[in-house]
């Protein structure tokens, strides 16, 4: 069972990165809309962000030096979580634009796809991981 925690971990490290990439190529593309849109970046915003990121890495789990095993199953919901929410501003953003006759609908069909992409393969991997971690039969 430890040997397909690991292929399985593996595999999803794999898929985590990938998506991680994925993730930072959308924020550079919010980046662009903001400026086509005269929209400030608010730094102070961005730093408080991060801030909330890294205090959201503490558990307090009753384990010192390892993981829970539900640490696993957390972090993909709260990361598909952001991932409906990074869905839900592209679908806000390309109405505005629709309405307002800005060409920017196309990127954000796209964006809102990949979104869509992004979501899914990690409720796959959280399927996966709950099945695993709650000794249930896998369905997806």
């Amino acid at each position: 069972r430890s040997d397909h925690y690991c292929n399985t971990g593996a595999k999803n490290g794999v898929m985590l990165s990938e998506l991680a990439d994925a993730i930072a190529q959308d924020r550079n593309e919010l980046v662009d809309i903001m400026a086509d849109f005269d929209v400030p970046i608010r730094r102070y915003k961005v730093i408080t962000a991060w801030i909330a990121e890294k205090g959201g890495r503490l558990k307090f789990n009753g384990r010192l030096l390892t993981r829970s095993p539900l640490s696993t199953l957390v972090e993909l919901e709260v990361l598909r979580l952001g991932v409906e929410g990074k869905a839900a501003l592209w679908r806000t953003l390309r109405a505005v634009a629709a309405s307002n006759g800005e060409p920017q609908t196309t990127r954000l069909d796209r964006l809102t796809a990949n979104a869509r992409r992004q979501s899914d393969a990690l409720e796959d991997m959280r399927m996966r991981t709950a099945a695993r971690v709650l000794g249930l039969p896998v369905t997806t």
